[in-house]
């Protein structure tokens, strides 16, 4: 199944369940289905919790896909950290009742649309380093923009 951009409110909310119950095809997993994916847990923090936060939610979607935690593969941290918190200010931007298909469209046709954008921030080193897969780690090149959670 080949998902078109931009994705429309239905998809985006189709790819948080499939992430959440593990039904995403792993072939589909591309970075638009990663922010579509934060985008909808962030706008429904109460799912985000009942399935243990982030983390969780990445290592179960993990570990039915076959993904292993590996130093280079698996959850990373910092990773998806960064992208919850450009995420949350991508949502605070747009505010709080704006389709989730246009803050998606928005950030894929920005800079986080490209699958380098960390390293704007971090330096290859020190982003795929083991302390940042296994905490957040500050960037060193780059600071991240200020994220107003009061604006969701």
């Amino acid at each position: 199944m080949t998902i078109p951009l931009p994705f429309d409110d239905e998809t985006i909310e189709r790819v948080a369940h499939g992430v959440l119950d593990t039904s995403w095809p792993y072939a589909e997993w591309s970075h638009a289905a990663h922010f579509a994916a934060a985008l909808w847990l962030l706008r429904h923090p109460a799912v985000l919790t009942g399935h243990g936060g982030i983390e969780a939610v990445i290592r179960r979607y993990n570990r039915a896909v076959g993904v292993p935690e590996s130093p280079t593969r698996g959850f990373h941290a910092t990773i998806t950290e960064a992208s919850m918190r450009v995420a949350a200010r991508e949502l605070a931007r747009h505010g709080k009742d704006a389709p989730l298909s246009r803050v998606l469209a928005g950030i894929m046709d920005s800079p986080l649309g490209r699958s380098g954008w960390l390293l704007v921030h971090w330096s290859e080193a020190r982003l795929m380093s083991p302390e940042a897969r296994a905490g957040w780690i500050e960037p060193d090149l780059v600071p991240l923009p200020e994220v107003h959670p009061a604006g969701l």
